[in-house]
């Protein structure tokens, strides 16, 4: 009667039929329309805006990722964000990615099939990340990128550094110091000096940076490097501990400034043990910035205007011949190194030279000198134990074959390293008490043993107390395993990549040891380029025994590869 001013059947229908096809001012009770308030109507009128925004959304981002996939260059939107990420954590985690629906939601429309493979590669295709996009990064907690409040403190710091707690610096600057690194190598945190003393004794110095002098203990460089743990190095470059600006800078061991170190100066005895040692806050003027490769050179021409070196190389050898009479495991397998740079892959076999193991018994000295202040003080530091490993006996390893394969035999057997707040003993390395203090620009562990031993040396309290260090060891401990699976997968990523590429080439192997022998599946190293691959044999072999192989088949995003004997049929190899 309101709307006609009649109740005839076909009107009472028209009223029936524009009330129930009306969603927004009235709604069913029964068999009744009741009106609905202003105020809810309101709310329908703003959820159906919404709404149409939402479609207006999804419908241009369906057509601004068809143009990118067809190569157009588009504008992404902010609405287009989180369906982007929903893609990213699909492509990343699979099915145990959460708040998967605007991923499945994306493929179905672009007809692509529901999966975690199809969304990574619609991210490829979109251009949004590389085909060799670093997925086990991503799956890790570790971040890729500073924030905006650390880069701010940055270069704070930069500008005005925090006051130096230790006033009273042991002045060094007039010894030489050598930096010696891989060419590559940008932040440089150690220095080795010889200051020869009286009655032909010297004294051998090893300088470690101390980014401690740019930190403050909690503040939101110390934070932020606490969280990462650890400098990531990849084939594709490195994530650094801290901004590169300070890890580079005045953190470093730069040739030719003025630098604040953490200097250990240790005497030897005849034998290789430590007779006296001392360590200082200290100030150092870097002489000379050498590679491995010219110290090699150096060591080899024999140059007499640097004996330093030939007394730091020698000390280097007593120090390894002494660390072996106390128990030392020495293991020498083939090391590469992997680079990736403008997509080209190069892996070299990193040479065990002298100078090389000069370094490592240098550090290998600084780290038990630390140990050993640390327990004379008992300071609370992140020792670093092994236990005694159960090795093969005599009579096994002498039926090995020397080399990797005895030591691929020997290297089984070590137990994994422990961290604890009490000195522990160190199998491998043959010391009785050890701590890493070589590395804080890159290691968190060993920045968290330069405040505690900095703070004992000026008299101070120690910054972090007993508890307060076990909670950090046990956080760093379990981020810097997480880093080392990162590069560790990252590694064999890159590997099998640089195989497929080279699918052609003949690879001369060692076998090294049976995995799963009962399969015929064993473990070989690929000598030319230092890598150990599993592989699956179809004749009779035994560790030791050299072969020609080649790849047949690699997959490197699923992990895959199998190698066949190049001198086998080829339908053998296309089976195996």
């Amino acid at each position: 009667m309101l709307l006609f001013s009649d109740a005839s059947p076909a009107l009472c229908y028209a009223a029936y039929f524009l009330l129930s096809e009306d969603k927004l001012y009235f709604k069913q009770k029964g068999d009744r329309y009741e009106p609905r308030s202003a105020s809810q109507v309101a709310e329908l009128k703003h959820q159906a805006e919404l709404e149409a925004q939402r479609l207006q959304e999804w419908q241009g981002f369906v057509v601004r990722v068809q143009q990118a996939v067809q190569g157009e260059q588009v504008e992404w939107q902010y609405s287009d964000r989180p369906r982007l990420e929903a893609l990213e954590r699909y492509a990343v985690f699979g099915d145990e990615a959460n708040h998967r629906a605007p991923a499945l939601e994306t493929l179905t429309a672009l007809r692509r099939p529901e999966t975690a493979q199809a969304a990574f590669q619609l991210l490829v295709d979109l251009r949004l990340w590389s085909p060799h996009e670093n997925l086990s990064l991503r799956r890790s907690q570790i971040p890729t990128q500073f924030s905006s409040r650390v880069l701010d403190m940055t270069q704070r710091r930069l500008l005005s550094p925090p006051p130096d707690l230790d006033t009273e610096r042991l002045d060094l600057t007039h010894l030489k110091v050598y930096t010696i690194d891989d060419e590559s190598t940008r932040e440089i945190d150690d220095g080795l000096s010889v200051e020869f003393l009286s009655e032909n004794q010297q004294r051998l110095w090893i300088h470690i940076a101390d980014p401690t002098r740019w930190l403050v203990p909690g503040d939101e460089l110390d934070l932020e490097a606490r969280r990462r743990c650890t400098t990531l190095y990849l084939p594709t470059g490195m994530i650094p501990m801290f901004p590169s600006e300070l890890a580079t800078g005045p953190m470093s061991l730069n040739q030719g400034n003025v630098c604040t170190a953490l200097s250990f100066g240790v005497v030897l005895d005849q034998a290789g043990g430590i007779q006296d040692y001392q360590i200082h806050a200290s100030s150092i003027k870097p002489t000379y910035r050498l590679t491995y490769d010219d110290v090699d050179e150096m060591l080899e021409l024999g140059i007499q205007a640097e004996p330093e070196l030939e007394a730091l190389a020698a000390s280097a050898k007593r120090r390894e011949q002494w660390r072996r009479s106390q128990g030392a495991i020495s293991i020498h397998m083939p090391e590469s190194s992997i680079k990736v740079r403008d997509d080209e892959i190069t892996i070299s076999v990193l040479d065990d030279s002298i100078s090389r193991n000069l370094v490592a018994e240098m550090m290998i000295l600084a780290g038990e000198v630390a140990g050993r202040y640390g327990e004379a003080h008992s300071l609370p530091l992140p020792f670093r134990g092994q236990s005694q490993p159960e090795l093969p006996s005599e009579e096994e390893l002498l039926k090995l074959q020397p080399g990797p394969v005895r030591d691929c035999a020997i290297r089984r057997c070590m137990p994994r390293s422990e961290v604890s707040i009490t000195p522990l003993r160190h199998a491998s390395l043959g010391l009785n008490t050890y701590t890493q203090v070589t590395s804080p620009i890159r290691r968190y562990a060993d920045l968290l043993a330069h405040f505690q031993i900095k703070a004992h040396l000026r008299n101070e309290t120690l910054p972090f107390s007993i508890d307060a260090t076990k909670e950090v060891i046990q956080a760093v401990s379990n981020t810097a395993y997480e880093a080392t699976l990162v590069e560790r997968q990252t590694n064999r990523y890159w590997s099998l990549e640089y195989l497929r590429r080279n699918a052609t080439e003949v690879w001369h192997a060692l076998m090294l040891r049976w995995l799963r022998e009962h399969e015929n599946l064993g473990l070989v190293l690929l000598e030319d380029l230092g890598l150990e691959m599993a592989m699956r044999f179809n004749r009779s072999v035994e560790p030791g025994d050299r072969l020609d192989v080649k790849v047949v088949f690699v997959d490197p995003r699923q992990d895959i590869i199998q190698f066949a004997e190049t001198s086998q049929p080829l339908e053998q190899m296309a089976m195996n």
